[in-house]
């Protein structure tokens, strides 16, 4: 009867959470087709299950992706305004092509010598999401509770730890908050597996990859609405590197200061705009998911959920828990949830096309900004039945774990759970 319980509450839930598809989501929103460069959506009128009669919030174990941030490259920005530069000297622009190039140059400055740095949005981000937190769970952060940051060392993982650290301690002056970026916690933090990450590099596993994204080929008009004649344009880039350049600077848009004031979704059609998110949707579920081509990259994030579940018990033994805060990257965060399976975005599959017909995306997981919280609830000190919260984004989630009560599920059953599944994969190794 429990099983049943729990089967249709997950279902339930799984269908509230994405009541429309992506390729519905992308056509309401293309911002969202930027995958990794997703702005963070702030959790408007969302609301929490509350907790089991007795049960008050005491621990809160988290992960975040840094805010939004520039583009990693100086050519992602040169190379498409090269281009652009080279028709207005020839003549060649057109009306939307002129502003194109304005907007591409504005964007370049603000960039300048800020390459993959923390944008304000970025900042503001994290400072919204503590406040968030305090407001959610006064419990974890009242009083003298110690708060435990770690970042890596880029900058814009240290800026965002520190704008959320200041923001907790501007609403709770008490708070006792240490932070730290070292190499010392890399080896969980930033785990760098290289045999793990060579299974990637497979050719018949690349191909299958590769044949994927050929099925999407984006064929556009976009020449035609840039430019009015394109011949020997593209000297040192590709027409298509130069037209997916443009659209990948039209995703980043969000993430800056330009957020209200341009766009260049209105190039592309709703189409091309698809196609090319699911070729960036595929690459990322490759390299960083449970593609079985690929490895199975998941389990890259397994000495951080040993390292989750080991801090749990131990700051769970304290009177006053508080909480562990870590802050990375995209590419720990997909992997992890991918490996905890949240939400069912534990997807395990050779074939690409799965994708597309379970309806997975990417940018559900890990916009920027993205977060994972882990709410341990108890009774008293003293109680052994300790629950768990799942939030992915602020948002309630689900664990592949049967519950009574859902979306609280007893600590106890997914620390036993979530050990079984490491120690078998390191048996295995």
């Amino acid at each position: 009867m429990k099983g049943l319980i729990f089967t249709a509450v997950l279902t339930l839930t799984t269908v509230t959470l994405y009541a429309q598809t992506a390729r519905e989501e992308l056509d309401a929103n293309p911002n969202r087709s930027a995958s990794c460069y997703y702005a963070y959506p702030e959790p408007v009128g969302v609301k929490y299950t509350p907790a089991p009669k007795g049960y008050k919030p005491c621990y809160m174990s988290h992960y975040g992706r840094h805010g939004s941030r520039f583009l990693l490259g100086d050519r992602d920005y040169d190379q498409p305004l090269s281009v652009l530069m080279r028709a207005d000297s020839l003549g060649r622009l057109t009306p939307r092509g002129k502003k194109m190039l304005k907007d591409v140059m504005l964007m370049r400055e603000e960039s300048r010598n800020r390459i993959g740095e923390l944008t304000p949005l970025g900042a503001q981000q994290h400072r919204n999401i503590a406040r968030r937190m305090v407001r959610n769970f006064p419990e974890i952060f009242a009083g003298k509770a110690h708060v435990d940051a770690r970042s890596t060392m880029v900058i814009r993982c240290i800026l965002s730890m520190d704008n959320e650290m200041q923001e907790l301690v501007r609403m709770n002056p008490q708070l006792s908050v240490s932070t730290d970026a070292s190499a010392h916690d890399l080896w969980y933090m930033c785990a760098d597996d290289k045999p793990l990450q060579d299974l990637r590099n497979d050719k018949d596993a690349l191909s299958k990859l590769d044949a994927f994204k050929e099925s999407r080929t984006i064929n556009s008009n976009i020449y035609h609405t840039l430019f009015t004649d394109s011949t020997n344009l593209f000297v040192n880039l590709s027409a298509h590197r130069f037209y997916y350049l443009l659209y990948q600077l039209g995703g980043d848009i969000q993430n800056t200061e330009y957020h209200n004031k341009m766009s260049f979704f209105d190039i592309f059609n709703k189409d091309e705009i698809y196609n090319f998110w699911l070729r960036n949707n595929a690459s990322w579920y490759y390299h960083y998911a449970g593609c079985t081509l690929s490895g199975n990259q998941q389990y890259s994030q397994r000495f951080l959920l040993r390292k989750i579940i080991e801090q749990a018990d131990s700051c769970l033994l304290l009177d006053i828990p508080g909480a562990t805060m870590r802050f990375g990257h995209d590419t720990m965060i997909m992997p992890l949830v991918n490996l905890m399976n949240i939400n069912g975005y534990g997807l395990r599959t050779d074939n690409l096309n799965d994708l597309i017909t379970k309806d997975w995306a990417d940018y559900r997981i890990f916009p920027m900004a993205a977060n994972l919280q882990l709410i341990f609830y108890r009774r008293n000190k003293k109680d052994k039945d300790i629950l768990v919260k799942v939030l992915l984004n602020e948002r309630e989630a689900t664990l592949p774990i049967q519950t009574d009560r859902a979306p609280y599920y007893h600590w106890n059953q997914v620390k036993a759970y979530y050990l079984k599944m490491l120690n078998d994969y390191q048996s295995q190794k």
